[in-house]
C-alpha cells in the first residue's frame, strides 16, 4: 500500500507540475492537464492519505 501511495503522489504532483508549466507557457491543453492533476489529488491522493492515517491510528489504539 505504501508503494502505491508514493506512486499515486508522484503521478499527482507530476501532472500538476506539467499542467502549471503548460499554463505558464500558454501551451494548448493546459486546462485539461491541470484539471486531471486536481482530480487525482482530490479523488486519489487525499482519500488514500487519510485512509492510511485512519488505519495507522486504529492500529495504535489496539496496541
Amino acid at each position: 500500500m505504501k508503494k502505491s501511495f508514493y506512486i499515486l503522489g508522484f503521478v499527482t504532483f507530476f501532472t500538476l507540475g506539467i499542467g502549471a508549466m503548460f499554463e505558464f507557457l500558454s501551451w494548448p491543453y493546459s486546462g485539461i492537464i491541470v484539471f486531471l492533476g486536481f482530480f487525482f489529488l482530490n479523488f486519489g491522493f487525499i482519500p488514500v492519505y487519510f485512509y492510511q492515517k485512519y488505519k495507522q491510528e486504529k492500529l495504535q489504539v489496539k496496541a
